[in-house]
């Protein structure tokens, strides 16, 4: 899509003008005294400029719409060349869970918190495609931004990887209703077949600890600012967007993996 700017009317051009002629007036005036406009020239320039305003409001929600676009603008690009710059970290980080073949023409790399609802509702989807896209290679990114309880269940996920139950821990707790404490994570992870013992120890890791503030760090750097969020190639997508739209944008980024 694009973004069409409208002519600004000529009077607000010839006011900006004017407005613009003062300004370096009054630099003129500093460098070698001379006095430029007159304050009753002044004042005519800024009661133009009040009067067509008050007439016309909607100019300044049109300024203010021009700078969000462009603000959004610059923000994606800087997101599309930390894409870029981080694929590595965003597709292969040894500490990050993965499911699927390390070989798949495409990964789809998912930043989440246990306790953000829009992330349990996008499990469903989520499992969809583990069950019927086994060419899929899946990253799982523990992203604990909500609550104290989410930081508890992300060392408690991470640390259940190094027992190869992250899958079932990980869906087990997506599916928690209610409200998530350190012992319904620990009562989870017990009925997956995790040995406890050797969770706790695991969570306490500085290994782990360290891996989550890297990831906090690469979710800024790259532009997500919620969960859940998505990394489908090249392309940010924040939301829990539907079962469709992913496998879409799964064969746009294989179709572009292929070519090259």
């Amino acid at each position: 899509m694009f973004t069409t700017i409208r002519p600004l009317p000529a009077l607000v051009l010839a006011a900006c003008l004017a407005l613009t002629l003062t300004g370096i007036a009054r630099a003129d005036d500093d460098a070698s005294g001379n006095d430029g406009l007159s304050e009753r020239e002044r004042a005519e320039v800024e009661t133009l400029v009040r009067d067509y305003i008050l007439d016309h409001p909607e100019v300044i929600l049109e300024a203010v719409q021009r700078l969000q676009a462009r603000q959004q603008a610059e923000e994606e690009a800087r997101s599309q060349a930390a894409l870029a710059d981080r694929a590595e970290d965003i597709d292969n980080h040894p500490m990050d869970p993965t499911h699927g073949p390390a070989d798949a023409p495409v990964t789809l790399v998912e930043f989440f918190d246990y306790n953000c609802g829009y992330c349990k509702k996008l499990l469903p989807v989520m499992t969809k495609l583990i069950e019927e896209r086994d060419d899929l290679r899946i990253v799982f990114k523990e992203f604990p931004i909500l609550t104290p309880e989410s930081e508890i269940a992300a060392r408690a996920a991470l640390a259940a990887d190094r027992q190869d139950l992250y899958l079932p821990f990980h869906q087990a707790l997506m599916s928690m209703r209610g409200q998530m404490t350190e012992a319904r994570i620990l009562e989870t992870a017990a009925s997956v077949g995790l040995d406890l013992d050797r969770l706790r120890q695991d969570m306490a890791a500085g290994e782990i600890s360290r891996h989550i503030a890297e990831t906090k760090a690469l979710a800024q750097e790259i532009g997500v600012t919620g969960t859940p969020a998505l990394v489908i190639g090249d392309t940010l997508v924040p939301g829990a967007v539907p079962y469709e739209r992913i496998v879409a944008l799964l064969d746009e980024a294989e179709a572009r993996a292929t070519a090259e």
